[in-house]
Formats: structure tokens, C-alpha cells, sequence
């Protein structure tokens, strides 16, 4: 299905389709797969009690690594690809702000944890080490200040805790076709509300 083909009706199905073909690669040199650590996200978020739309933007947090023009990532990158951004426009037609923030932001976040919690950095996997190295590195005094100034800022940190949280070997979560009622009612009243 291409870009223009997407629509309220067929995005979810468009996801769970990315999922089912490319949701075993491997997550940048972690032990996990991509869909698992997505998956991941989302239990975490759930288990923390979690609106559905934080759920959901666990869930799809990442899924620029499969849509971005820049192709996926490798342990041997030398340039951030930008996944954020391409995630957080690829949802954008569909999803609410919230949602497309904190996929767009969850780069941003971690950039922003890593200035301002002393502690962040050490629970940072060694690729994501190594991917915040690509990314900018710790946020400036004045990166933070623009950062703290996106509405949505709280809940991006939220995800990206999640993210960081979801790499966890042989953990138990559910399928994505198990959120696929959830997506689709986020879509939908997104739509309503005239989205």
C-alpha cells in the first residue's frame, strides 16, 4: 500500500501489516526483536496505568525505523536517521497530537532525560549510548527550555522511559493484535473529533 492509499479506515491494518513483515529484525544490537521492544513499550505502559493514547505511542514509537526515507538503523551508523520524525509524520494524518509528539519527541526526550536526571544516562543500553551520540548528545540549556516548551513534553518523557525500559529478553506481553482494537478506537475518535 503506498503513502497516498492510507487512510482513517486502513492505517491500523497498514501498521499491523509492518509489524507482522518486519517486526523480527533485530532492535540495534539489543536483544530483542523490533516488534518486541514496541511491544515491550507498550505493556510497560500499561502496567504503569497509562491512558490509550500513551499506550498507543509506546506501542508505535519506533515505527520510523520502518518508514524512514533514510532506511533502518545499523550498529555501525555515523548519522542519526531520523526515525522520530519520519514516525511522527507517517501517523500524523490519523493519530492525535499526543500520539504524534511523543513519537516525534521520544529522540528528543531521551536528549532531554540525559541533561537533566544525573542518573538517566547510566540506564542508557549501549546503543542507545551510542545512538544518542548521533542524535546531538545531551540537550543544551536552551534545547531543554524549547523542549519544556511542546505542550506535550510531559508524556514524551513518559514513552521514553518506556522505550528505554523495553529490552528485556523472553518478556512476556501481548501481541500487536491485541492493541489493534485500541488503535483503531484512538483513529477513530481522532477522526470524529475531526482529525
Amino acid at each position: 500500500m503506498k503513502p497516498d492509499e492510507l487512510n482513517a479506515g486502513n492505517i491500523v491494518e497498514f501498521i499491523a501489516d509492518i509489524f507482522e513483515r518486519r517486526g523480527a529484525e533485530s532492535y540495534l544490537g539489543e536483544p530483542v526483536t523490533m516488534s518486541e521492544h514496541m511491544l515491550q513499550g507498550a505493556w510497560l505502559a500499561e502496567q504503569d496505568g497509562a491512558p490509550e493514547e500513551l499506550v498507543a505511542a509506546a506501542l508505535l514509537h519506533d515505527i520510523g525505523h520502518y518508514t524512514s526515507e533514510f532506511g533502518t538503523y545499523s550498529p555501525d551508523d555515523v548519522e542519526d536517521k531520523h526515525h522520530d520524525e519520519a514516525g511522527g509524520e507517517m501517523l500524523a494524518p490519523f493519530f492525535p497530537p499526543v500520539i504524534v509528539e511523543c513519537v516525534r519527541l521520544h529522540v528528543s526526550a531521551k536528549r532531554y532525560l540525559c541533561a537533566t536526571d544525573p542518573t538517566y544516562f547510566s540506564k542508557l543500553s549501549p546503543a542507545s549510548v551510542h545512538t544518542l551520540s548521533l542524535q546531538g548528545g545531551p540537550m543544551s540549556a536552551e534545547e531543554v527550555a524549547e523542549f519544556r516548551s511542546n505542550p506535550f513534553h510531559d508524556e514524551a518523557v513518559r514513552v521514553r522511559i518506556w522505550d528505554e525500559g523495553g529490552k528485556i529478553a523472553n518478556m512476556k506481553t501481548r501481541a500487536f493484535r491485541d492493541y489493534v482494537p485500541l488503535l483503531e478506537r484512538v483513529v477513530k475518535k481522532f477522526a470524529a473529533e475531526g482529525g
